[in-house]
C-alpha cells in the first residue's frame, strides 16, 4: 500500500480522495513546524509528499530521491529546490488557478481598508478614542473612482485584481509582466509599461508576481522614491519581494500614501514592527487563499497531483515539465 504524508492538515476531500485510491495518509499534526530532519524521516517511509510551505532543500530531495512525487499546497514554489527536484526527475505539482479570484479578493479588501484606514480606525474604538467631537480633517483617507491600478506581474490572480478594480471604479490599468498579455490587454483596455513607469503613474500598485531571483526586493528605496507620495503598495505574493525597511522608511517619510499587506518578510511579522503602528497601513496575516471553497479546491488539486504521480501520469499543475523529458 503506497503511503503519502502531508506536512501539515488538509480539508477532508483531499485525504478522501487519497483513501479512495488506496493510499495511507500520514498528517503532521503537531503545532510547531516540521524540522527537516523530522520531515526526512517521514518521507523515507512514503512514496508521495504533500507540502504545507516546508522548505524542500536540496539535502531533503537527495536524502529521499525515491519519491515519485511532491506537492504544493500553494501556487508559489519559492521553498522547491525546482533544480534538484528536476535532476532527480521528482515531479512537482502546485495548486494554479484554484486560488485567484479569494486572493484578488483579499488584494482588492487590502486596497479598500488602506484608502479608508479602516483597520486603524477600528483600533481606535476599542481602545476608547472614538472623539464624540466631529472632525473635518482627521483620519482622512482617499477615494478610488478612476484611479490608476498598476499591475506587478499580470498573472492569474493579477488579472482578476484588474477586472475588479476596473468594474468596481472605473480605474485605468497599467501593468508590467515578463511578457505581454495581448488578447487580456484588450478586455480590459490595460497597457504594458516598464517597470519605472509603473512606479510613476500607479495610484495603486497590486503585487502579483512569483518570488524569484529577479524580483527579490525589487520593491526598495529606489523604487519608493519614484512613487506618487499618494500612491498605495498591496502585496499578496511574497514578502521578500518588498524591502520592508525601505518600506518602512517611506512610509514615515511620506513617499508614499500607504500600504495593504498580506505577506511579510520574516512570517509571521514581529510584534514591534512599526508597520502595525501606522494608521495607513493594513496587514493580514498571509490569507489570501484563505476561504472553505479555495481551501477545498486546493486539496482537491494537490490530491490530484498526488494520484497522478503515483500513477506514472503527468501531474495536472506540473510546475516542472523537464521532468518527462
Amino acid at each position: 500500500m503506497k503511503k503519502v504524508f502531508i506536512s501539515g492538515i488538509i480539508p477532508r476531500v483531499g485525504i478522501d480522495m487519497l483513501n479512495e485510491e488506496g493510499y495511507t495518509v500520514e498528517e503532521w499534526s503537531n503545532s510547531k513546524p516540521i524540522t527537516e530532519k523530522e520531515l526526512i524521516s517521514k518521507c523515507q517511509k512514503a512514496e508521495a509528499y504533500l507540502c504545507i510551505m516546508s522548505q524542500v532543500s536540496e539535502n531533503f530531495l537527495k536524502q529521499c530521491s525515491h519519491l515519485k512525487v511532491i506537492a504544493t499546497y500553494s501556487v508559489g514554489f519559492n521553498h522547491i529546490d525546482i533544480a534538484t527536484a528536476t535532476k532527480l526527475k521528482i515531479p512537482i505539482g502546485n495548486t494554479p488557478d484554484v486560488l485567484s479570484n479569494a486572493t484578488a479578493d483579499l488584494a482588492f479588501l487590502l486596497m479598500l481598508n488602506v484608502s479608508r484606514k479602516a483597520f486603524f480606525n477600528y483600533r481606535r474604538i476599542l481602545e476608547g478614542k472614538w472623539e464624540s467631537s466631529f472632525s473635518a480633517t482627521r483620519y482622512l483617507g482617499q477615494e478610488l473612482e478612476g484611479k490608476t491600478l498598476g499591475i506587478f506581474g499580470m498573472g492569474r490572480i493579477g488579472l482578476k485584481m484588474a477586472e475588479k478594480c476596473r468594474n468596481a471604479y472605473g480605474m485605468k490599468i497599467l501593468y508590467h509582466n515578463r511578457n505581454k498579455i495581448i488578447n487580456d490587454e484588450k478586455e480590459l483596455n490595460a497597457s504594458y509599461v516598464s517597470f519605472e513607469e509603473l512606479l510613476l503613474q500607479s495610484d495603486v500598485l497590486s503585487i502579483h508576481a512569483p518570488l524569484n531571483s529577479e524580483n527579490t526586493g525589487i520593491f526598495d528605496k529606489s523604487a519608493f522614491n519614484k512613487m506618487k507620495p499618494s500612491a498605495i503598495l498591496i502585496n499578496t505574493a511574497r514578502g521578500s519581494i518588498v524591502n520592508e525597511i525601505d518600506l518602512i522608511t517611506a512610509l514615515e517619510n511620506k513617499q508614499i500614501w500607504g500600504a495593504g499587506l498580506d505577506v511579510t518578510d520574516p512570517e509571521p511579522i514581529q510584534l514591534d514592527n512599526p508597520l502595525l503602528q501606522m494608521e495607513n497601513v493594513a496587514i493580514t496575516p498571509h490569507i489570501g487563499s484563505a476561504t472553505a471553497e479555495t481551501r477545498n479546491a486546493m486539496a482537491v488539486l494537490c490530491a490530484k497531483n498526488i494520484i497522478a504521480g503515483l500513477k506514472g501520469e503527468k501531474l495536472p499543475g506540473i510546475v516542472n515539465p523537464d521532468v518527462y523529458k
